[in-house]
């Protein structure tokens, strides 16, 4: 069975948010951060330590 990736990110985030329940302003905090870090400087070096 062949499931895209967004799909299974938002299964997994729908139901980390169901049972953890982290407030709105900490979830918007990790995306926003997350976007930003995806374009700055430090992205080759997190890529890298990812996928090590």
């Amino acid at each position: 069975m062949d499931v895209p990736l967004w799909l299974a990110l938002i299964v997994v985030g729908v139901l980390g948010y169901k049972l953890v329940r982290p407030p709105l302003w900490l979830v918007a905090v990790i995306l926003l951060g997350g976007f930003l870090l995806a374009d700055s400087f430090l992205a080759p070096a997190i890529d890298t330590a990812i996928n090590k």
